[in-house]
C-alpha cells in the first residue's frame, strides 16, 4: 500500500516502517519554536518535570512576536521569565522586533525539508509550505518536547488540494486561501493532513505559498504540506545535507481529491464571524468600515505591502478610515523601506507599526470598538477577536487597500483599471 508525504516523514521520524493512518507513533522533533505569549505557561511547566534539561537547545527558539515590543508590565515580565529560562537552558531567542515566528523561521533557514517542526502557535501549519510537517501544540506539550525531543503524533489522513487555472488581474493567493476555506469549513478537515500543489502553486512565490498554509489551519487541519522546488530553496538559504524532499507514492490512499480550477475565481472576503465564511468581494461591496488593516503571518508579507502601495500612487486613505500595517518581519520592513513602499504607503495616509502579531488579534493595535467594521488581511475574524462587538472581514490587500481608500468594502479592480 502506497504512503502519503505525512506517512512518509512521520515513518522516518519515528522509525516506525509503515504507520497506517490514525496509529499513534512516537516522533522525534527537529525544531521546537514558542512565542512570548504561551512561552511562560510552558516554562513553568517544563520547570514542574523532574530532573529536566533541554534536549538538544540548537533547536529550540523563543518568539517575542505577539506582544511586542512590550506593551504592558506583565509582557516585560514575561520577557525577563523568557531571557532566564534562554540563559539557563542554552536556547534561542530571536532579537525584540524581528517579526513573527512562522515567516521568520522561514527567512533564517531553521524549518528544512523532511523536517517535524511543533509550535507553540496553531499557525505553525503554514512552515508545511517548507517541504516539512509543521504543527501547533500547547504549552504542556512543548515542555514535555523541550524534555524529551519527542512528541506522540497520531497519523493523520490526508486530501489533496491542486489547484489549476490562471489567476486574474486583481485577484491574489489571499482569495485562494479564503476560497478554499469556504469549500471545507471550520471542521471540514479537522485532523487531516493537507497537500496542496498543482501548477498554481508551482507559479506562486514561496510568501504566496506561505499565506495559503497558514490559512489552512482554518480548516482544522492537522499540518499542510507544500512541495520544495528551486523558489523553496532560494528562501531557506539552499539545499543542504540532511534535507529530505518527499513525494507520494503513486498508489498513496487519500481521504479525498480536489481539484480547483482558479481562472474565474473573482476577490473574495470572509465575512464575519468565521475565516470560512466566504463570499465574493461583489456580495458584501459597499459596507462602510472604520479600520482597515495589513498584518499577520499570513498577510504582511513584502508583496502585500507592495499591492497595497499600487492601489495607494496617488490616492488618499478614506477620512473616516484608519488604515494600519503592521509588517510581519523586519526584513520586510527593510526592503519596503529600500524600495521606497513605506513612504508610499505613508504618503497616503497608512500607519505603520513594528514587526508583530499586532493587529491580529487586537495585540494592543489596532483594536475595535463595539459597531466598528474592519477589513483586514489577518488570519481570524470570530466575534471580539480585534475588540468585543468589532466586526472583521478578512481580504487580501488589494481588496484591504481599496476599501481603505474607499472607506468601504470596494472590488480592488475598480482601482486597478477595471473589472
Amino acid at each position: 500500500m502506497g504512503q502519503t508525504i505525512v506517512q512518509k516523514i512521520l515513518s522516518c521520524k519515528s522509525n516506525c516502517k509503515d504507520p497506517a493512518v490514525g496509529q499513534i507513533v512516537d516522533v522525534a522533533v527537529d525544531l521546537a519554536i514558542i512565542h512570548d505569549n504561551n512561552g511562560p505557561i510552558m516554562i513553568k511547566q517544563f520547570a514542574d518535570i523532574p530532573n529536566a534539561k533541554v534536549w538538544d537547545p540548537d533547536k529550540v527558539w523563543f518568539s517575542l512576536d505577539h506582544h511586542s515590543p512590550a506593551t504592558s508590565f506583565r509582557a516585560a515580565e514575561h520577557y525577563q521569565d523568557i531571557k532566564r529560562f534562554a540563559a539557563q537552558y542554552g536556547t534561542n531567542i530571536f532579537p525584540l522586533g524581528r517579526g513573527i515566528m512562522h515567516p521568520v523561521v522561514a527567512e533564517e533557514g531553521l524549518a528544512r525539508p523532511g523536517n517535524v517542526v511543533v509550535g507553540t502557535d496553531s499557525h505553525t501549519v503554514g512552515l508545511g509550505s517548507l517541504g516539512c510537517f509543521a504543527t501547533g501544540i500547547g504549552s504542556t506539550e512543548m515542555a514535555a518536547v523541550l524534555a524529551s525531543g519527542k512528541i506522540w503524533l497520531q497519523v493523520p489522513e490526508t486530501v489533496k488540494i491542486t489547484l489549476t487555472g490562471t489567476l486574474r488581474p486583481g485577484v491574489t493567493a489571499k482569495d485562494i486561501s479564503l476560497f478554499i476555506l469556504s469549500q471545507f469549513g471550520p471542521h471540514g478537515l479537522n485532523y487531516m493532513a493537507v497537500e496542496l500543489g498543482g501548477p498554481v502553486m508551482k507559479a506562486l512565490s514561496v510568501e504566496e505559498r506561505m499565506a495559503i498554509a497558514i490559512m489552512g489551519l482554518e480548516m482544522g487541519t492537522k499540518n499542510v504540506f507544500v512541495s520544495c522546488d528551486a523558489k523553496t530553496f532560494g528562501k531557506i538559504g539552499g539545499q543542504r545535507d540532511g534535507d529530505q524532499l518527499w513525494q507520494p507514492d503513486a498508489d498513496a490512499i487519500y481521504a479525498a481529491e480536489k481539484s480547483y480550477d482558479v481562472s474565474e475565481l473573482q476577490p473574495f472576503v470572509a465575512r464575519p464571524s468565521l475565516p470560512t465564511n466566504g463570499a465574493e468581494v461583489a456580495e458584501v461591496s459597499g459596507t462602510p468600515i472604520h479600520q482597515a488593516t495589513l498584518g499577520s503571518c499570513s498577510g504582511a508579507f513584502y508583496h502585500d505591502l507592495v499591492q497595497a502601495a499600487q492601489i495607494l500612487d496617488g490616492k488618499k486613505v478614506h477620512k473616516d478610515v484608519r488604515f494600519i500595517i503592521v509588517p510581519n518581519t523586519s526584513r520586510v520592513v527593510e526592503q519596503a523601506a529600500r524600495d521606497g513602499i513605506i513612504e508610499r504607503l505613508v504618503k497616503a495616509g497608512a500607519i505603520i507599526n513594528s514587526p508583530t502579531c499586532g493587529t491580529c488579534a487586537g495585540y494592543e493595535v489596532g483594536c475595535l470598538a463595539p459597531g466598528d467594521v474592519c477589513i483586514s488581511t489577518t488570519t481570524r475574524n470570530m466575534d471580539g477577536r480585534m475588540g468585543p462587538g468589532g466586526q472583521i472581514y478578512l481580504a487580501s490587500a488589494l481588496t484591504v487597500a481599496a476599501s481603505a481608500v474607499a472607506g468601504a468594502i470596494t472590488d480592488p479592480r475598480e482601482m486597478l483599471g477595471g473589472k
